[in-house]
């Protein structure tokens, strides 16, 4: 949002996206007490900015984003 606003392009968001779970069930025990289990999930989290009339800067700026690890970007014409 930041890199859009230095170029005084318009925006619009961030409208938050469903969330998608994804949950694992591991057994505990090898052999016997298949009663007893793990359970994990991930949760992805999505939103959409939608930036509008962008110009030639607020693309380039949007392209050299320096991103944590687990995030990604991705940019649409």
């Amino acid at each position: 949002m930041d890199a859009a606003r230095t170029t005084n392009a318009k925006t619009m968001g961030p409208v938050p996206l469903p969330t998608k779970k994804r949950i694992y069930c591991v057994l505990k025990s090898l052999h016997v007490h298949k009663d007893v289990r793990f359970h994990f999930e991930i949760r992805t989290h999505q939103r959409l900015i939608d930036i509008l009339n962008p110009t030639a800067q607020t693309i380039e700026s949007l392209m050299q984003l320096d991103l944590p690890g687990g995030v990604d970007v991705e940019v649409k014409l």
